[in-house]
């Protein structure tokens, strides 16, 4: 993938938004959680270019990508809705945790989203961090102190554990990580404070992928309440995964998405 960004998108309040295409295909554009960056997918890049033009975006506040104060969660669905017009063509949108939050709101502002894919977005927070929590991170990183914030909050809110903490401490992606944890009070409490109301969504028809790993313990019930409120959705759990399946079991992460992909191709 190239280093400088193949597309600068400007978002609907000014911020410029950065994102990368490699491969060939039905577009594809990828949205990462907290704390990373688009290097987040490096490990899957390769494997969905090979069937589809594969886009990944900086999401506002890292990377490529600019940001804009106070922070407003409204402006990051706009960011993605705003990737997906500049792609210019009907797009297939896979967001994982605070990204597929931000992907499902991008579908009620743009009409180009062909079908959605949503790992465990945090309806409500996930594993929600005491405030508590929250406000000693922030002490934390004003003292320079990402890392040991870094791992509480995969340990102790995402529920990642030790052993493939460990594995991801070893990936590229982890100095990302690093650089972006500026950014994980602001989206835990965006998360808490998101209201899911299934009346809203009754006009959603594109197919709606849910997924995530049997053994997240926070996952069932979002994942039931977007079951149940959106229009046309389809199930895949990967058995023995949680949070991280991109990383820790690419195989069943890449077969759930073909299978769907083919699925609703028109």
């Amino acid at each position: 993938m190239p280093t400088e960004p193949t597309l600068l998108v400007t978002s609907s309040d000014g911020t410029t938004i950065a994102a990368w295409a490699s491969g060939s295909g039905d577009p594809l554009l990828l949205v990462h959680g907290t704390t990373a960056d688009h290097t987040r997918w490096d490990g899957v890049v390769a494997d969905l270019g090979e069937r589809f033009t594969v886009y990944t975006m900086d999401r506002r506040g890292r990377g490529h990508s600019g940001d804009a104060d106070p922070y407003r969660p409204e402006a990051e669905f706009d960011d993605v809705a705003a990737v997906v017009e500049a792609i210019g063509t009907d797009v297939n949108v896979l967001g994982h945790s605070y990204g597929a939050l931000c992907a499902l709101e991008a579908a009620r502002r743009t009409a180009a989203i062909r079908t959605l894919i949503l790992y465990e977005p945090p309806l409500g927070g996930a594993n929600s961090p005491a405030e508590e929590w929250l406000a000693d991170a922030q002490k934390k990183i004003d003292a320079g102190q990402r890392e040991e914030v870094l791992v509480s909050f995969m340990a102790d809110i995402v529920g990642v554990p030790a052993d493939q903490l460990a594995a991801l401490r070893e990936l590229p992606v982890w100095q990302a990580r690093l650089a972006a944890v500026h950014t994980i009070p602001r989206e835990f409490r965006a998360a808490v404070a998101y209201q899911f109301d299934p009346d809203d969504w009754s006009d959603l028809k594109i197919p709606v992928l849910l997924l995530s790993g049997g053994d997240t313990t926070w996952a069932p019930e979002p994942m039931s309440r977007l079951e149940q409120g959106l229009p046309n959705t389809r199930i895949a759990v990967l058995p023995g995964q949680q949070h991280v399946a991109m990383d820790t079991a690419k195989p069943l992460f890449l077969e759930a998405i073909f299978n769907f992909l083919d699925e609703v191709r028109p």
